[in-house]
């Protein structure tokens, strides 16, 4: 892709610096299928290399965010049943390809969720880097519910959010959460009334563009790459994010507003 593209059961558009996702199924629930992983990935990749683009929403149209993965369609007799094998070699490049993007990309992204967010679209509204839900949202994790395994980062994001018992809570007892429970829990960044949810998200994704672009996903790189690394190995990295963040336009706007005793004006560069 060289532009941003809709495509059926997604809205994509760019409003200043600000990327706009949008799921587009509300007579589903926003149940993704794999044109819409497909773009996604294609959108969200393109943004984390576009000079202009200084964060992302993602978010659902109508009253809920996304109910998951639409698996009763992909596994339709009148779609032709998919042969068996077909989920590992489908999934690393859609699912599997989305979540890890989502965590690494240096663009930030802010989240909006209203009503369900299950399955993987409980997976992308943990994955984002802030997440605004409804108080009277729902997250849930369905999937031993239906028979089957977890997959879209589930076991990594869950334990190393809210920690292995909570984890097996809501993966093994399939417990649900409304908004206020997700945020006392530390899976999401704040819950409003529901009327609410979308301009707060927005307010965050143009506070977070005004920001110091290049300092804020090289912060992102840095709490991700740190889930795993040893002090040494982190610090390491530190070094490397200030020689970068140190040497741009952004760093030099901060200290000129230290100076004059304003606030900074940051350009993104």
């Amino acid at each position: 892709m060289s532009v941003y593209e809709s495509v059926e059961g997604l809205q994509v558009s760019l409003e200043g610096p600000v990327l706009r996702l949008v799921l587009d199924r509300p007579e589903k629930r926003n149940a993704i299928d794999d044109g819409m992983m497909v773009a996604l990935v294609e959108n969200i990749d393109l943004a984390g290399r576009d000079e202009q683009v200084r964060a992302i929403v993602l978010a659902g149209e109508g009253g809920h965010f996304c109910g998951g993965a639409d698996i009763v369609a992909r596994n339709a007799e009148s779609e032709g049943r998919p042969r068996v094998g077909s989920v590992q070699r489908r999934v690393p490049s859609l699912a599997h390809r989305l979540i890890p993007l989502m965590l690494t990309v240096q663009t930030p992204i802010v989240c909006a969720v209203r009503g369900w967010a299950a399955g993987i679209g409980c997976q992308l509204a943990l994955a984002a880097d802030f997440t605004i839900v409804a108080e009277d949202a729902t997250l849930w994790e369905p999937f031993l519910t239906r028979g089957f395994t977890p997959d879209s980062g589930a076991t990594w994001l869950l334990p190393r959010l809210v920690g292995l018992v909570r984890a097996r809570e809501l993966l093994l007892l399939g417990r649900r959460l409304d908004g206020r429970e997700a945020v006392e829990w530390g899976l999401v960044h704040a819950a409003v009334p529901d009327a609410e949810v979308a301009d707060t998200a927005d307010r965050l994704a143009e506070e977070l563009a005004a920001g110091p672009t290049v300092a804020l996903g090289l912060t992102k790189w840095l709490l991700h790459a740190g889930y795993d690394a040893s002090l040494e190995q982190q610090l390491r990295a530190e070094a490397f994010g200030l020689e970068l963040s140190s040497r741009s336009e952004d760093f030099r706007e901060g200290l000129r507003a230290f100076r004059e005793k304003r606030p900074p004006r940051f350009s993104g560069r």
